[in-house]
């Protein structure tokens, strides 16, 4: 039987538990890894424990909090012996509210939910992994969106906090050269349990609940797909194999469906040959 990717790698992934996290966390074990994990949800940091093999050990913290990070690193190292690589994909939604519509009393509000956890988390998690990633000359696989790169794919906040998460993408693999690599992974429209803002009253809801997600997401692609998060998965294995990407920083793979060969198509549009 054929060695894994990530056989003997010890990675740490925030919000691994649910969504694309733990589609994740679940191809990294089959690939050979030692998982620690970084969730806010009690049931979800549970579930990782219990999960049988002892390859994954989950820490509960929020990612707004230097500490809580830190503590994950410590937990990680501590039952795994070593930390290689660091994935950042906790993350939230701002449902496509528009400029417009959102509301001036909780603009303040939103706008710090919104990046203190989509960029500032990732910004924290890297800042508190490096003297472990160091040690090992490791590397961070951060997730941006096609909202990174393409106007559609939310609102002006979600959409501002994935071209700053694509800013620390550009900066970190630059200033953390050359013994710590920085790559990311572009997921476009995902059928999962991305979660809104609580400022905007939407912290409850789930992207997998809105009707017809599967076929409004395939309208927007050239490939017509709607993605689940495993179809990601492969993207986070190639990155944070060192051995396979030795030369490769500062890169992003689009697993969007296609989106940069045509653009958004806007919802209930109709896609041309």
């Amino acid at each position: 039987m054929s060695e894994g990717w990530l056989t003997g790698k010890v990675v740490l992934i925030t919000g691994g538990g649910t969504g694309i996290g733990r589609a994740v966390v679940e191809r990294f074990v089959e690939e050979g890894a030692r998982v620690g994990v970084l969730d806010r949800s009690d049931e979800a940091v549970a579930e990782l424990r219990a999960l049988p093999g002892g390859n994954v050990w989950a820490t509960g913290g929020d990612v707004r909090s230097l500490d809580d990070h830190k503590r994950a690193v410590a937990d990680t190292v501590e039952r795994f012996g070593k930390l290689d690589v660091l994935v950042t994909v906790a993350g939230i939604f701002d449902y496509f509210v528009s400029l417009e519509s959102l509301a001036e009393d909780r603009i303040d509000a939103a706008f710090s939910e919104m990046f203190d956890i989509n960029v500032k988390g990732s910004l924290l998690a890297v800042k508190a992994a490096l003297p472990e990633l160091s040690k090992t000359q490791g590397n961070v696989v951060l997730t941006i969106s096609n909202a990174g790169f393409l106007p559609g794919g939310g609102g002006p906040l979600y959409t501002g906090s994935k071209f700053a998460v694509r800013g620390l993408l550009s900066q970190l693999s630059f200033e953390l050269a050359p013994n710590i690599r920085v790559n990311a992974v572009a997921p476009g429209g995902t059928v999962t349990q991305l979660r809104g803002l609580e400022a905007m009253d939407s912290g409850d809801i789930r992207l997998a609940d809105m009707a017809d997600l599967p076929e409004l997401i395939r309208q927007t692609n050239p490939l017509q797909v709607a993605s689940q998060p495993t179809d990601h998965a492969w993207a986070y294995v190639y990155l944070a194999s060192k051995e396979r990407t030795t030369s490769v920083t500062g890169c992003v793979i689009h697993s969007d469906g296609g989106l940069h060969s045509r653009g958004l198509v806007p919802l209930g549009g109709e896609l041309t040959s």
